[in-house]
C-alpha cells in the first residue's frame, strides 16, 4: 500500500531561530478536501455522508497531483 500524498502543510511558517519549518493544523490535502467539500455535496446530495467524504479526498488527491506536475 502505498503512503497517500499530503501535500505538505497549509499553514506553515518558518521558526528563524532553529531554521526549521513548523506547522500547527492541516496538510494541504485536508485544506483541498475541505474546498471541494461544497462542491462535491451539492453534486451528491442524495448518496452517503461517507461518500460525500471519499470524493472530497479523491478530488484534493487530484489537485496534489495537478500541482506536482506543474512543479516538473
Amino acid at each position: 500500500m502505498s503512503k497517500i500524498k499530503d501535500g505538505g502543510p497549509a499553514f506553515a511558517f518558518a521558526v528563524p531561530e532553529r531554521f526549521v519549518a513548523a506547522h500547527e493544523g492541516m496538510y494541504l490535502r485536508d485544506w483541498f478536501a475541505g474546498q471541494a467539500l461544497p462542491l462535491v455535496a451539492r453534486m451528491e446530495y442524495t448518496r452517503g455522508h461517507h461518500i460525500i467524504a471519499r470524493d472530497a479526498y479523491a478530488m484534493a488527491d487530484a489537485m496534489i497531483k495537478a500541482r506536482e506536475a506543474t512543479d516538473e
